[in-house]
């Protein structure tokens, strides 16, 4: 009997599952598959580029020719690839994990829509002998479903393919403590025959939210009460993803990772150094509100350089912090960058500050107007005066999920409203803070060391350091994939950086 496991990506608020990274869906049901399985059952990990290359591309993957781009549907394929067709009719269950809350832009992956997976199901099924019970988990099997744009409603959602539909398998933090550990086998089967793509490990330290009301627009809070894992549960599964050959994790899978007392945070950091052999080590998001000196220097004392502390801002606005529950006001915000940065701002050894915030915008809340982006700019501004650093801004339009605060109140009211000046009080942050900002963080002749080559965009390739939001680097040159280089900073985009190979 054959299980499959068909990855297409998931992305929430508080926990990413696009590649690079691994997220937590297919780690846990792979462990609780294993502990099932029986003599003579198998259990096979694909990915939605898997599925992809054997019904568009015959199972054959084109080569990137000198003047085109690398083709990122089908970029990230597992070792099983190849057997795709064999595998997949000898099936008698497919799990399929899907669904995006919080959209982005992603380098080298695009995840799976629910009217994607159902075109190439029914191809799948007409062409092939599979009869395999199909079962849909992730983000999209919840109320909220799933979308790759924001400023929308949920996609119209047709799930009559799947005999079932189950947000989580296995959610249970006790049950989740055992398949972790079973699940990181998994890894053994991503690595595809070029033998090059990394794995960068999403870790769950604690689910829901701590701030009693939910923001607006959130979904956390509705999902999950809070509660957190144990420190040894989550060392144990680091440790047993390490000896499987994992080197980069972040402690993302939660909504603050400063909810945690600093005793605890000690611990677990403390722990995972001092048990594990890896080269990267992040955090995700964090709330301004609890952000402490305690906090920050365990951060930068024991993760590596080129963390980021994601903080959800939302909106420099008071009234619509006030009218949208948001975590923090503008003062409690300005106050967590000015201890970050004087605490983590220093240089580490991969050439970015040890630890620095990363704020994220969104547009259309209530009680939006022309208002928010006056105080959005204010505050931005002062950061930039005031010599501070940020990694990044996330500037994006909300996306309304049902039965939170948002969709009650207003639904796509202020979206609909203030869409004609989206694009303009967009490109203004762009503008006048971001490419401003970025010349600070990364100056012209600055070495960034331990560059991976991801993908080509004719004759240019595009690297990154490994890591959590880490800066796309454009070289002029054909390098070849998959690895290391040291890039001196020759130039600014907007949002990205140009250099060469040193």
């Amino acid at each position: 009997m054959t299980k499959i496991i068909l990855d297409c990506y998931t992305d929430e608020p508080a926990g990413l599952g696009v590649p690079p990274y691994i997220g937590t869906y297919p780690r846990y049901l792979f462990g609780k598959l294993m502990s099932e399985k029986r003599k003579n059952e198998e259990v096979y990990y694909f990915t939605i580029d898997d599925l992809r290359l054997f019904l568009k591309h015959k199972n054959k993957k084109p080569e990137t020719k000198t003047h085109e781009k690398t083709n990122i549907t089908i970029h990230n394929l597992t070792k099983n690839s190849q057997n795709f067709k064999e595998i997949f009719e000898s099936a008698k269950e497919i799990y399929v994990v899907l669904g995006v809350h919080v959209p982005g832009k992603y380098l080298t992956a695009v995840p799976a829509t629910i009217h994607e997976i159902n075109t190439l199901f029914k191809e799948l099924l007409k062409r092939h002998c599979i009869t395999a019970k199909r079962i849909l988990t992730g983000p999209a099997a919840t109320e909220f479903g799933t979308r790759l744009e924001g400023g929308k409603f949920a996609e119209k959602q047709d799930l009559s393919l799947f005999n079932t539909v189950t947000p989580e398998i296995v959610s249970d933090y006790g049950e989740i403590a055992k398949y972790a550990v079973l699940g990181v086998e998994i890894v053994d089967q991503i690595v595809n025959k070029e033998g090059w793509n990394y794995v960068i490990a999403e870790i769950e330290t604690a689910r829901g939210c701590g701030k009693g009301v939910a923001c607006s627009f959130c979904t956390e809070p509705l999902k999950n009460k809070l509660e957190f894992r144990k420190v040894k549960d989550i060392v144990d599964e680091v440790k047993a993803l390490n000896k499987q050959g994992v080197k980069y994790f972040r402690l993302g899978k939660q909504s603050d990772f400063f909810a945690w007392d600093a005793s605890d945070i000690k611990k677990l950091l403390s722990g995972i150094r001092k048990e594990c052999n890896i080269d990267v080590l992040h955090i995700d998001n964090i709330d301004p509100v609890r952000a402490d000196e305690e906090k920050v220097k365990l951060v930068v004392e024991h993760c590596t350089s080129g963390n980021i502390a994601a903080m959800g801002v939302e909106s420099f606005d008071a009234e619509v912090v006030k009218k949208n529950n948001l975590n923090s006001n503008p003062e409690v915000t300005m106050r967590a960058i000015k201890l970050i940065n004087k605490i983590g701002a220093e240089r580490g050894e991969n050439g970015m500050p040890k630890f620095v915030p990363g704020l994220n915008i969104i547009f259309g809340l209530i009680g939006e107007g022309k208002k928010t982006q006056e105080a959005n700019m204010k505050y931005l501004q002062e950061i930039l005066d005031s010599e501070l650093l940020l990694r990044r801004i996330n500037i994006r339009q909300v996306a309304v999920f049902p039965g939170t605060q948002l969709e009650k109140e207003a639904g796509n009211k202020y979206l609909r409203k203030n869409k004609k000046y989206y694009w303009k009080w967009r490109n203004e942050i762009r503008q006048k803070i971001d490419n401003v900002m970025l010349k600070k963080l990364v100056p012209k002749d600055l070495v960034l060391k331990d560059c991976i080559a991801e993908i080509y965009d004719g004759k240019t390739t595009f690297l990154r350091q490994i890591g959590t939001y880490p800066l796309i680097i454009g070289v002029k040159e054909r390098l070849e994939l998959g690895k290391f280089y040291n890039i001196k900073v020759t130039g600014h985009m907007l949002r990205s950086i140009v250099g060469e190979v040193v």
